[in-house]
């Protein structure tokens, strides 16, 4: 049976462990040769660093990656593309020019008899309410419709400034806070008490977890990043599982 492959935060446009570059050359490497066992691949947020379309334009680079999807598509491999908090602003690109589906929220989806729910991760659960309030501003049409009014070069200069703004205010969170502290934690429970659901599917926090939430043997997977773990997860069908790529 072929695998479902889930991953996040591969943060293209900044140097993290290694350089933007060679990142993206290491990730293509991995979805070349996942690819003859792949059944579905899903992109669960922050792919890019930073990301605007504008009508006619979209950021320079990303060939590799880019190419390796439009591979991936042309074999009939479903890809599923979530946004996050670097890459909202997410348009109508990968659809229209790869037939890829795009989600702005958590979604649930029936793989293999299992129920997944997956989704980037920010703003959900408890807590952060000043980052949820700037989230409704940045998503409202007219903040996006002032934004493509600037011009390419500069309007892609703030937006990588953004960026590293918003990387600062988050370094440091990358250690395991205890169930009562994880937001995605709070969530995926809140959701448990209405349905059931055998996956929770996250990036968002940078961090690979495993952790079972003790309910009907619900479990809550962060997917990690690729700055500094490149982890994902793979569904073979039965099993469900937080694996590690390394170059051989």
């Amino acid at each position: 049976m072929k695998k479902t492959f889930f991953a996040s935060d591969f943060h293209l446009g900044t140097d993290g462990a290694t350089k933007s570059l060679d990142r993206e050359r290491l990730i293509v490497k991995w979805l070349e040769e996942s690819a003859p066992e792949m059944k579905a691949l899903y992109l669960v947020g922050d792919i890019w660093d930073y990301w605007f379309e504008y009508g006619q334009v979209i950021p320079k680079g990303y060939s590799r990656l880019l190419g390796c999807l439009r591979k991936l598509r042309d074999a009939d491999i479903p890809v599923y593309y979530f946004t996050g908090n670097h890459d909202m602003w997410m348009f109508r690109y990968l659809t229209d020019e790869f037939d890829i589906p795009i989600f702005r929220e958590p979604v649930i989806h029936d793989i293999d008899g299992k129920k997944f729910y997956i989704g980037h991760g920010d703003g959900l659960g408890p807590g952060d309410h000043g980052y949820k309030f700037i989230k409704k501003v940045f998503a409202h049409p007219a903040s996006r419709w002032l934004f493509s009014r600037i011009h390419p070069n500069t309007g892609l200069r703030i937006m990588k400034f953004w960026s590293g703004t918003s990387r600062q205010h988050t370094q440091g969170d990358e250690l395991f806070l205890g169930p009562e502290k994880e937001w995605l934690i709070h969530h995926a429970l809140d959701v448990l008490a209405h349905q059931d659901i055998d996956y929770f599917i996250f990036g968002h926090r940078h961090l690979p977890i495993d952790y079972n939430l003790g309910v009907k043997g619900a479990r809550y997977i962060n997917l990690g990043d690729w700055l500094i773990y490149n982890s994902y997860a793979v569904f073979d069908g039965d099993q469900l599982t937080l694996a590690y790529y390394k170059q051989v």
